[in-house]
Parts: structure tokens; C-alpha cells; sequence
């Protein structure tokens, strides 16, 4: 493993950090004390323009160079030659599924493409000049509310069954608050539709 090394000038001492994907941890700064009742040193950056929150298996941006990629497939690429719920399945998997699991993964999902009549009653709720983002963002969170055992975190059929709902339900919603926000009454998702034509706003 990289490290850097930090002489503080204060005291003299060194420390050695260790470097990890081109950043280093800051709680190591903390290491870095002028007495044993001192705090240590923290990092100040205004707007995070340099500190990496997380590390992804499943993201890569460099905003600088326009690069946007997932699971290693560039988003242009992506776009162009995948649909909805192929992207969906890589995302998840990892890898973009072969014919037979498209197959299965596809059915798996638009059987939950409909909503239950009472989150169409919550979404009237909304008012009419309601952002479309703001319904989606809290119709999705209602859902909550309708499915008790999606709460049943650690078990994975479960866990599953919340993959297919979540990814079924959302462009329905989505349309709904679209539709909502122009005054015509909701349409509901046709199955008999190939996924695409579903799958599409």
C-alpha cells in the first residue's frame, strides 16, 4: 500500500497515511496532534470540490473529462443500445443479462407494474401545479407505507421482491405525476406492450 508522509511543523513529528485509491482517509488527520488533550487536525474544504464521500463498484464519473460510466459500460453506450430494465438488471448484477435472464427478469418485473388505487388517491392529493419530481420522490417514499414486509431487510427474497416492485412501479408513477401535473387522467401501464414500449415515458 501508497502512503504519504506529513511532517507536522508544529512539533516536528512525522506521520505516515496510508493512500487508498488516490485519497486519503481523513479521520488519519486526526492522528496529527500538538498534545495528547489536542482534537487533531481535521480537513476544511468549502463545497467538497476535494473529498471522495464513498467508493462505487457500480459508478464512475470524472466530471473534468465527461466520463460516466456503469459497471464499466459508458453511459453513451448505454443509452443507445440498452432498455430500461436491461440497465436495471446491470446495475444490480452486475453485468448486463443474457438472453434467458432478460427473459425471465422482464416478466418478473412487469407484473408489478400497477399501482394500488390508493396511492392514485394520495397522488390527487397533490396540487395541481405540484412538481412532477416532488410527487415522484414522495408517492415512492408512500410506498412504504403499503408494503409491510419490504421492511424484512435481511431476507432476500424479500429484499428481491422490493427490486422488482420498486423498478415496475416507478415510470408508472412517474407518467402518473407527469399526467397529474397537465391535468389528464392517469393511464395505466399495458402489459400486453413489449417492455419498451412499457418501460417508456
Amino acid at each position: 500500500m501508497s502512503t504519504l508522509t506529513i511532517t507536522d511543523d508544529r512539533t516536528g513529528k512525522q506521520y505516515k497515511v496510508p493512500i487508498q485509491n488516490g485519497a486519503i482517509p481523513a479521520m488519519e488527520l486526526r492522528k496529527i496532534k500538538v498534545s495528547e488533550d489536542d482534537f487533531g487536525l481535521m480537513s476544511y474544504d468549502p463545497a467538497f470540490m476535494n473529498t471522495a464521500s464513498c467508493q462505487s463498484k457500480v459508478t464512475f464519473i470524472d466530471g473534468e473529462k465527461g466520463i460516466l460510466r456503469y459497471r464499466g459500460y459508458p453511459i453513451e453506450q448505454l443509452a443507445e443500445k440498452c432498455s430500461y430494465l436491461e440497465v436495471a438488471f446491470l446495475l444490480l448484477k452486475g453485468e448486463l443479462p443474457t438472453e434467458s435472464q432478460l427473459s425471465e427478469w422482464v416478466w418478473s418485473i412487469t407484473h408489478h407494474t400497477f399501482l394500488h388505487e390508493n396511492i392514485k388517491k394520495f397522488m390527487d392529493g397533490f396540487h395541481y401545479d405540484a412538481h412532477p419530481m416532488g410527487m415522484l420522490v414522495s408517492t415512492v417514499a408512500a410506498l412504504s407505507t403499503f408494503y409491510a414486509d419490504a421492511k424484512d431487510v435481511a431476507n432476500h427474497n424479500s429484499r428481491q421482491l422490493q427490486f422488482y416492485r420498486l423498478i415496475g412501479k416507478l415510470p408508472t408513477i412517474a407518467a402518473f405525476a407527469y399526467r397529474h401535473s397537465t391535468g389528464m387522467p392517469y393511464a395505466y401501464p399495458d402489459n400486453d406492450l413489449s417492455s419498451r414500449a412499457i418501460f417508456s415515458i
